[in-house]
Formats: structure tokens, sequence, C-alpha cells
């Protein structure tokens, strides 16, 4: 994707399942290790057409051919990201207006020695980095703001009832605002993007403790998946696992 005199080499893997419960499978992910960006996106449960909103976002993603740097890549994905909620909306009033065609979506995108998280809804980005486990996306959910505000605990919003009405969505209204964060990589830096179908199924920690186990991130991948395939899964189940395998130094 970018150049720069130092960069890391990155393994990754990606799987998305159906689970035990659905007929159908709304999620859609990418994974392209070479141009350092990784996608996860969730059409939303419930509405229509949801796999094609989210076979939309990551279509869309997959096509652009990123420029060199930073800045540029991640206006690309952004106009990209735009493109789709309008495109989506157009849809939602050409079937009548009453229905809502949307996604969420989760992306990482590798420069150099940082990486940058841009997201909307509730799939979610960890890090685990020297034995420990941090979300880096905060979910746009009733639940997330209420957690926010103080009015709830955030072992509450894991299971709460409303744990999966959003707030925001691709698709979902006129106006899209995407959230971004740049964080710095470090060799070993492993990074999971999933969709909620995951984390509905397995706890923090029990997350946290799939990642400790020695394995190829392919293998890891399984795991999860197979975890929550094993419980009741009863949304779909994506998983994109990449690893920082080690720093590259090389000439403008």
């Amino acid at each position: 994707m970018m150049s720069d005199t130092t960069r890391y080499r990155w393994s990754s893997s990606a799987i998305t399942v159906v689970g035990n419960v659905r007929k159908l499978n709304e999620d859609a992910c990418l994974s392209r290790p070479d141009a350092g960006i990784w996608v996860v996106a969730d059409g939303m449960g419930g509405h229509s057409s949801g796999d094609l909103a989210s076979s939309m976002i990551v279509d869309g993603i997959q096509q652009i051919e990123l420029l060199p740097t930073l800045s540029e890549a991640v206006e690309q994905v952004e106009d990209s990201l735009l493109e789709v909620n309008r495109s989506l909306r157009h849809l939602a009033f050409q079937r009548g207006g009453d229905v809502t065609i949307g996604s969420t979506v989760v992306i990482l995108m590798a420069h150099a020695q940082h990486c940058l998280l841009m997201w909307v809804g509730d799939s979610r980005a960890y890090r685990y980095r020297d034995g420990r486990l941090i979300r880096l996306t905060q979910d746009h959910t009733q639940v997330e703001e209420l957690v926010m505000q103080g009015l709830m605990e955030p072992e509450e919003a894991e299971n709460h009832p409303a744990s999966n009405i959003i707030t925001r969505a691709v698709g979902a209204d006129d106006a899209l605002y995407v959230d971004m964060d740049n964080r710095k990589i470090f060799k070993g830096d492993t990074y999971l993007l999933c969709s909620d179908g995951l984390n509905k199924e397995l706890s923090d920690s029990e997350i946290a403790e799939q990642l400790t186990r020695p394995g190829s991130t392919d293998e890891i991948c399984h795991s999860l998946v197979d975890t929550a395939l094993e419980r009741s899964a009863r949304d779909n189940v994506t998983v994109v696992l990449i690893r920082a395998e080690e720093k590259i130094v090389t000439g403008r």
C-alpha cells in the first residue's frame, strides 16, 4: 500500500461463517496483508439486504488502488464508505423509504510503524500485546452510551437485552460519521477484527486466552470461530486475525 523506510511484515487470516441459527450470512470480510488493509462488515440483522450492504462495503474497499501516504489512503477509504452510504440510502428510498439497508464496519490500515482504525457500529477491533488484550474500538450502541454516561457498568452492557441496538451504521442515516484512531505498532502485536457474533459468545478474557496459545494466525482464527460454533453461535461469526511478524527496513 504505502512505502516507508521501516514497515512490518504481516501474517493474517480471515474466516466468516453463518453460525448455528441464521439462514443467511450477512457478514463480509477482507484480508489484504500485501496492501496493509483488513475489513470486517456486519450487515444489520433483521433489516432488508444486510448481506448486500456488507458486501458493498468490502467490494468498494477491495477495488481501491491505495495511494502512497496514510492520509491519502484514509481519505480514499472514507470516501468509499460515504459512497456506499449514499447508495444504500438511495436503494432504501427506492424500496419505499421505510426500510434500512445497513452494515457496521471496522477497518485496520497499516502504514510504516503505525496502524489506523476506522469503525462505524459495533464490530470491534482488539489488540493483544505482552499478555494483555485491550479493545481499541468503542461500540456505537445504546448501552455503550449509558456506560459512557456512568449509568451502566461495562459488565452489564455485554449481556444487556438492548446491547444489539446500534446507534450508527453505514446506510442508516444520510450523514455518516466514521470514528478513527491511530496506534503505534510493535513487533508481535496481534490485532483482532470481529463481528459481534464472536463477542456475543466469548468474553474478552476468553478471547485473550485463545490468543495466548501458540500457533499460526490461521490456527487461532479457526479456534476462535470453532469455540463460538460450539456454543449457540446465534449470529454470523466473522474473525480477522492480523500479526506484525517482523520489522523490515528498506530504502525509499
